[in-house]
């Protein structure tokens, strides 16, 4: 090839081209990813805070840093953005939920984890128990809303391997013969209460029940409760409750006050 001929540079870079035909698609694709999750993170934010009727699609496209025309490119209408909000808190809520249950661990641990891991993201994923509340209340009033996709991609695809891991650990007799259920309401639904409960109750102590402090030590005392409650060897219990905890950093606390009671 004579030097300064581009033709084999022409060809050449037309076969790197057809070799990586996506390499500018991914970039654009990788662009309109970044985008669109900028505006979910913005729309988590509004509608946990006004709900879906409150929320302003003005203000989502402002805080992702986008015009409106821009949003509506990627959602074509606020009820198809609330959807997908909805969508990708599930995701996430159940990418870790799985992770708790993940294998390398007996039934009981996993399951110790699993309810851990339940209290954590009540007080730091304050915007997913926040839309979660608000379709439990449109339901209420005989409203249209979206608590059946939120059944099939959040509570089935996490309450199946839990009823599984149960049986397995009264099979194995690692933990207590009970009924199944029971035992997932005794984990989970003390969490809830706890929450639910806290502003009223921290008014009758005279205490902040949702502080740093006593988050760190309700929690520590719901792990270890049930590592002398559901374990039929409760020594075992304790260490598999002392070994999550150590194994297991409280997150940052999420905004509480929907949980607030206010009183004239």
């Amino acid at each position: 090839m004579a030097h300064g001929d581009k033709s084999g540079y022409t060809f050449t870079n037309r076969l790197v081209n057809k070799m990586h035909p996506s390499r500018t698609g991914r970039t654009q694709t990788e662009r309109a990813d970044q985008t669109r999750s900028r505006i979910l993170d913005a729309a988590i934010g509004e509608f946990s805070e006004h709900g879906l009727a409150g929320a302003r699609t003005e203000q989502i496209a402002e805080a992702a840093g986008v015009n409106k025309a821009l949003l509506y490119y990627y959602f074509k209408s606020k009820q198809a953005l609330y959807a997908a909000t909805l969508e990708a808190m599930a995701e996430r809520v159940v990418s870790r939920s799985l992770a708790s249950l993940e294998t390398g661990r007996s039934a009981g641990e996993r399951i110790v984890r699993f309810a851990l891991n339940h209290f954590d993201r009540i007080h730091s994923q304050r915007a997913f128990q926040s839309l979660m509340q608000q379709e439990l209340m449109r339901l209420r009033e005989g409203e249209s809303n979206a608590l059946k996709p939120l059944l099939e991609k959040v509570f089935r695809p996490t309450m199946r391997p839990v009823e599984e891991l149960l049986a397995e650990g009264m099979r194995t007799r690692e933990l207590i013969r009970a009924d199944a259920w029971q035992m997932m309401y005794a984990a989970l639904g003390a969490n809830v209460f706890f929450f639910l409960s806290g502003p009223v109750m921290g008014m009758l102590l005279s205490k902040d029940l949702f502080s740093r402090k006593a988050l760190v030590a309700r929690r520590k005392a719901a792990v270890e409760y049930l590592g002398q409650t559901i374990f039929l060897d409760r020594r075992h219990g304790a260490r598999v409750a002392a070994r999550v905890l150590r194994q297991t950093p409280m997150p940052k606390s999420g905004n509480l006050k929907t949980f607030e009671v206010k009183f004239k």
